[in-house]
């Protein structure tokens, strides 16, 4: 099988997508880390791709749980539920399975808020656009989950204070992400070809856990990812 990157739709993205991280960077933005996304296995046969896209987080798109945002004038607004990578050590390309699990530090919840505003079939847009990202909300990272132990984790969803999705089988979470500590491996090999490094102090959030939610405003969604900690984030209603 080929490589991910090898694909020119994935290159020509990538290599757009980077060329405005860098432009941020040098704005005196502050890199908070990296995004997976499309990485379930009908996304991965709908956009003809073998892995996942990436793409980046600034620190300026952080929003802090139980804050209300707005989604005036968005396209196709979604919040998505994902498992959190907190990374204590860089990780260079080619790093093993246990070389990975040394460099995490914890997972905790994450809640992406993405406005769908360009069609996902193209690949190389969709990269370039840095794949929809506006926000992300964080908990806090567990230690007790260092090296990506996922064990015992259930997660659970509430929208407007009614059960949207359960999950208590820790493997179910990553069933439209990838197996954790491999995607943790791709991102590195990946970003290395663009000449990028996964470095201490950085984060990834590894992909919604279940299918998007396409919010509408006014609607509050809840994140628990127990025994961890637990997320909310409202959208402000319609102004009158």
């Amino acid at each position: 099988m080929s490589a991910a990157w090898d694909d020119p739709r994935i290159s020509r993205g990538m290599a757009e997508q980077l060329r405005r991280r860098r432009e941020l960077l040098n704005s005196g933005h502050k890199s908070l880390g990296w995004k997976l996304a499309f990485g379930g296995p009908a996304a991965l046969e709908r956009l003809r791709i073998n892995a996942p896209l990436v793409g980046f987080l600034m620190q300026d798109a952080l929003v802090p749980s139980n804050s209300t945002v707005s989604i005036a004038g968005w396209n196709k607004p979604a919040a998505e539920p994902e498992i959190t990578v907190h990374l204590a050590k860089d990780l260079p390309a080619g790093a093993d399975r246990e070389t990975t699990r040394a460099a995490i530090a914890g997972l905790g919840p994450a809640i992406e808020v993405a406005d769908v505003d360009h069609p996902s079939d193209d690949v190389e847009g969709t990269l370039a656009c840095d794949i929809y990202q506006r926000h992300v909300i964080l908990g806090c990272s567990d230690p007790a989950r260092a090296g990506g132990l996922l064990d015992d984790l259930a997660a659970r969803v509430l929208r407007n204070g009614c059960e949207f999705a359960n999950i208590t089988d820790p493997q179910s979470l990553q069933h439209l992400t990838g197996e954790l500590i491999d995607i943790v491996r791709y991102t590195a090999n990946l970003l290395a070809v663009f000449g990028e490094t996964l470095q201490a102090g950085e984060i990834i959030i590894a992909g919604s856990i279940i299918p998007p939610i396409w919010i509408v405003p006014g609607e509050e969604i809840v994140f628990e990812l127990a025994p961890v900690d637990t997320l909310s984030i409202r959208f402000a209603p319609p102004s009158s």
